[in-house]
């Protein structure tokens, strides 16, 4: 048995694949449908792990969620995350393979398409039907001889695609025209339509456009979807994370995100939408001070000094603010770092910012796991690891949290919290503890999915011929 594949393309960065893609997943799963997630390249340090140790992108974890499936690594067998020198980690199936460059990593195509094409059999094999996300913008020429993600695989897997556009952003005829003219004839057979998403007003308006999509532009349009506001799923990386304040600041508990360079998992801080991102000093004081994971923690350090920030830090937790430190953050706070390996860095060590009796080596292996924690003051709540180094203590700290197996996670020393769980501030329970804070009730994954299902079936132009069809 080999699966059907879709292969879900996009004009540009940003126009809506993920969310497409993941309402196709739920649509095709609600229809009794076997159905799972592929994207071959994500590049992004927003990542969680997979029950097989591996880890992979966001978009496919809610992907996968939308199929009722536990992710799995073959559902993103590469995955890039960027450091600030220009170098890249590069995850294949999961694991750390190497750290290149981009010409490096050109080098290796081939043997990264191999590794591709095995994970997408692997998931073909057990399914019916398999939703592959494309990368960026599909037309990209330039790229093409090293095209893992694209219509280079849309046609090694004979692939029937279709095109998201983002008409939000304006010149949603040119996009799509400018993208089919650069197609060659066996992309243009395989070609099934464009998806015009984010439309915002009165759909009535572009009942025109619909058609001069067609005559002008040779792409039949198969449906326009509205921007959806209240639906939320996890930003694919940091580009997509909102950074603006929503809302009005709780008494007693302002937050300032430092917002470091080559950060990771933003997804932490999803609930806190009264935050401040920070990239400089600000004369305000606030009552928490938030340092977010990153992939570089030496060079963070480094930026922190350059900004001014490490001693802007300092100075709020002199003047009462609480520290809280996740991932990278919680190296960040300790008294060193170490990386006698070359890491994350050209090797070396350097001082942290002292708030922490702390120290932490950064190691080749990978801690990346799930799991379910508890505080010392019995808030319960579900987590991630997802990080190199081991962190020591040099004086007696309370641990952030506890586990079943009776270990323990980070550090609570005063007012500085170190954690490596991402996924914490995600918890009310360890928000109301941290903040005083209450928030408000989130709706639960399966209801949202099943929103998204619903958004997606309600603009999609009849007969849908395109999608795949199973048992008829």
């Amino acid at each position: 048995m080999s699966a059907q594949p879709l292969f879900i393309g996009g004009t540009s960065s940003n126009a809506g694949k993920s969310w497409v893609a993941t309402a196709i997943c739920a649509s095709l799963r609600r229809k009794g449908i076997r159905v799972a997630p592929f994207k071959a390249q994500t590049m992004s340090n927003h990542s969680y792990p997979c029950a097989d140790g591996g880890e992979i992108g966001r978009a496919q974890v809610a992907q996968a969620e939308a199929c009722g499936l536990m992710p799995e690594s073959a559902m993103n067998p590469i995955l890039l995350k960027p450091n600030t020198d220009g170098t890249s980690q590069v995850i294949v199936r999961g694991r750390v393979w190497k750290t290149l460059r981009a010409r490096g990593y050109y080098r290796e195509t081939s043997v990264l398409r191999q590794r591709v094409l095995e994970a997408y059999h692997s998931l073909a094999s057990r399914f019916d039907v398999v939703v592959i996300e494309g990368a960026g913008s599909v037309s990209e020429l330039n790229l093409r001889a090293h095209d893992v993600v694209n219509l280079e695989l849309v046609k090694a897997l004979e692939a029937p695609w279709v095109l998201v556009a983002d008409i939000e952003r304006g010149g949603v005829f040119a996009s799509v025209a400018g993208t089919l003219a650069l197609c060659d004839a066996d992309e243009r057979r395989l070609f099934r339509g464009v998806m015009v998403n984010k439309f915002r007003g009165d759909r009535s308006l572009f009942d025109e456009g619909q058609l001069l999509l067609q005559e002008r532009c040779g792409a039949r349009c198969l449906g326009v979807w509205p921007y959806a506001d209240g639906l939320a799923l996890d930003a694919e990386d940091s580009l997509a994370t909102s950074t603006t304040r929503l809302g009005e600041v709780p008494a007693g508990a302002s937050i300032a995100i430092v917002q470091l360079p080559s950060l990771s998992n933003g997804t932490d801080f999803s609930r806190l939408s009264w935050a401040d991102w920070v990239t400089a000093a600000v004369a305000r004081q606030y009552d928490f001070v938030i340092l977010p994971g990153t992939k570089d923690t030496m060079g963070a350090l480094a930026w922190l000094r350059v900004q001014g920030l490490d001693e802007w830090v300092r100075a709020q937790h002199r003047r009462g603010a609480t520290i809280i430190g996740i991932c990278g953050g919680f190296q960040i706070l300790g008294e060193r770092v170490r990386d006698p390996d070359g890491v994350e860095s050209s090797g070396g060590e350097a001082a942290g910012l002292g708030l922490l009796p702390v120290e932490t080596t950064l190691a080749p292996d990978k801690v990346t796991r799930v799991r379910r924690a508890v505080t010392p003051r019995g808030a319960e709540f579900d987590a991630y690891e997802i990080h190199l180094g081991v962190t020591t203590s040099r004086e007696p700290t309370l641990p952030f949290a506890r586990f079943d197996d009776g270990s323990v996670d980070g550090a609570r020393y005063g007012r500085v919290y170190g954690t490596y769980l991402h996924g914490a501030l995600e918890s009310p329970a360890v928000c109301q503890e941290l903040f005083g804070v209450t928030l408000p009730s989130a709706p639960s994954k399966a209801a949202t999915y099943s929103a998204l299902a619903d958004w997606f079936e309600s603009s999609l132009e009849q007969p849908a011929d395109w999608l795949p069809v199973v048992g008829s």
